[in-house]
């Protein structure tokens, strides 16, 4: 009894321990991941001759918008925030539609090579997106001469490749088989269509898995950088990240400016989450446990 007795207060030292070390881990986490963005943020309200002064702190003094208004005035950032908009809009809206309908064949469905073809499309997971680079150029240059609203310099050809995700379908097919098959034969049975099943049963059953997908496109798209820097030529077909990066100057580097554009372009991302933390939350732990 007395060495039982002794192990107790021996075991809660240890889980104390453990848990003030775990605390500290987090909070060391955290001031790494947030401590950028208070920066950019601090920066943003700053004078450019004040961003690297001694004097200046992390609260800025004195306390300034012009470079927000300089971001608005001189530079076309409404029409950078509008393309973003349109060619996010766009990639998340079809790639919900088109990597569900595949999903739901390759889960659902049954068709001579099924498992072949889904696995020829995992394998291309593997190939980096900078190796197609090329190819998807020259498919843009070749569509541009015989459908001038399509191919380089576009926003049809930012959007084209974007269309359908392979992570996309991988992913929604997940959630689609966890769904009884005895329920879709009941439906079947009723005499409903396959898209019919698929928008009144599947999709509702499947929306954390939606969400999910839709915050994962909506950042990827958002914050794509390479691709529309390679098509868009005109400051009517640059996107914000774009945008962003040609504040830079040729020997100087616009520092409140960058910052303020940065915040400005991170605002769509912090309410998209906002809104729908809790089904991307589910949608991320789903399958995690078992009933």
């Amino acid at each position: 009894m007395s060495g039982a007795r002794v192990a107790r207060p021996g075991r809660r030292r240890m889980r104390t321990v453990s848990r003030t070390v775990t605390y500290l881990l987090l909070a060391a986490a955290t001031i790494l991941m947030v401590a950028p963005w208070v920066w950019a943020l601090s920066t943003s309200f700053k004078r450019s001759q004040d961003v690297f002064s001694p004097e200046s702190g992390i609260i800025p003094a004195p306390f300034s918008l012009q470079a927000y208004e300089r971001i608005f005035t001189e530079t076309p950032f409404g029409t950078y925030a509008m393309n973003s908009v349109i060619v996010t809009a766009c990639v998340v809206a079809l790639n919900v539609l088109f990597d569900s309908c595949a999903a739901y064949a390759f889960a659902k469905l049954r068709f001579p090579g099924r498992d072949v073809l889904f696995w020829l499309l995992m394998i291309t997971m593997m190939i980096p997106m900078q190796v197609n680079l090329i190819p998807l150029y020259r498919m843009m240059v070749w569509a541009h001469r015989y459908f001038p609203w399509f191919g380089v310099d576009t926003l049809a050809g930012i959007i084209a490749p974007g269309v359908v995700q392979v992570f996309g379908i991988f992913l929604m097919r997940q959630f689609f088989m966890s769904i009884p098959d005895s329920m879709l034969e009941a439906a079947r049975l009723d005499g409903a269509s396959e898209f019919q099943i698929l928008r009144r049963i599947v999709l509702p059953i499947a929306a954390p898995g939606l969400a999910t997908l839709t915050i994962f496109t909506f950042l990827g798209t958002w914050n794509d950088f390479l691709w529309p820097l390679l098509v868009s030529s005109s400051e009517s077909t640059r996107t914000l990240p774009v945008g962003l990066a040609l504040l830079a100057r040729k020997n100087s580097v616009d520092w409140p400016g960058t910052m303020a554009g940065a915040v400005v372009s991170a605002v769509p991302m912090v309410i998209v989450f906002l809104l729908a933390q809790r089904k991307f939350i589910d949608g991320l732990t789903a399958g995690s446990t078992k009933e």
